[in-house]
């Protein structure tokens, strides 16, 4: 078996960055740069839900804790 070298290396070691980066673009890059259409499937689905109504413990739904009193 012969060994990479030169030009052929390089293009092999191009090639897998490009197919890695090509793999991860939809998962991972694509929803930060654009959320929203995960905005709106997390809307649609969470339409009937009141969360003061599944709140553990009678504790109180999360407010800003930074916020002015």
């Amino acid at each position: 078996m012969a060994f990479l070298k030169g030009w052929r290396y390089g293009a092999l070691i191009g090639g897998l960055v490009g197919f890695v980066g090509l793999t991860l673009y939809p998962i991972a890059f694509s929803p930060m740069m654009d959320p929203s259409q995960y905005k709106e499937i997390q809307k649609e689905t969470r339409k009937n839900i009141k969360q003061e109504d599944i709140q553990p413990g009678n504790m109180k739904v999360w407010s800003d804790p930074f916020g002015r009193k």
